[in-house]
């Protein structure tokens, strides 16, 4: 079976996750630089991986998938026999993991990328920080982080007590906001979430992700 592709950019938050999932499935894997400052992820080459012109995607033999939350799912039940559960084991486990993979990407991930994208990629590319789109989104996830504050007073991780691809697809943009962003706070000032925090963080596989794209 040839190994899997992964075209992607370690500058894409959303690559990232997909390197842990790799990882944390214990799946060989082929890593693809697509270059941005060539614009590769918008020539064809690419945009028949896909036609977005985002990174990540994953060729799989003959089978290609993009979008980073439908990849970690694909692989994570494809290799559900491979490294760790991701899934849940029970009906009721996977059900409640896809709530909060929901919650991620429906109510977590909107406030979340905006205070990114004012704190780090706009300056980056030559523009300023928006302070009131910036305070706005800050506010709308101290909200939200409450709400995950009070669920980890419960359980360890936001599915249960096992780690998830709920708590996986997290790991790049808090990671971005504890040590790029400078919004760490948001993290800290909730004993819960950061406890919560520490633990997704300190996984093996998430080392290696933060190995590979220091080198």
């Amino acid at each position: 079976m040839a190994t899997i592709q992964l075209h992607g950019n370690h500058r894409s938050l959303f690559t990232t996750n997909v390197m842990a999932c790799f990882h944390d499935k214990e799946i060989d894997y082929e890593f693809i630089s697509v270059d941005f400052s060539t614009g590769a992820h918008k020539q064809p080459p690419f945009l028949a991986l896909n036609p977005f012109g985002q990174v990540p995607a994953i060729k799989d033999n003959d089978f290609t998938l993009f979008e980073s939350r439908a990849i970690i799912k694909y692989l994570a039940e494809k290799y559900e026999g491979q490294g760790s559960n991701l899934m849940g084991k029970t009906l009721s486990e996977r059900a409640v993991v896809e709530q909060w993979c929901q919650v991620e990407s429906q109510t977590f991930s909107p406030p979340c990328s905006p205070i990114i994208v004012q704190i780090v990629y706009a300056p980056m590319f030559g523009g300023k920080t928006d302070q009131a789109i910036l305070d706005t989104n800050v506010e709308k996830l101290g909200k939200v982080l409450d709400v995950y504050e009070e669920r980890l007073s419960k359980s360890k991780y936001l599915a249960g007590d096992f780690f998830s691809v709920a708590d996986l697809s997290h790991l790049s943009q808090i990671n971005c906001l504890v040590n790029v962003a400078d919004k760490g706070d948001l993290i800290t000032s909730r004993t819960n979430v950061n406890a919560w925090w520490e633990r997704i963080s300190s996984r093996p596989a998430w080392k290696k992700v933060l190995d590979e794209i220091k080198s």
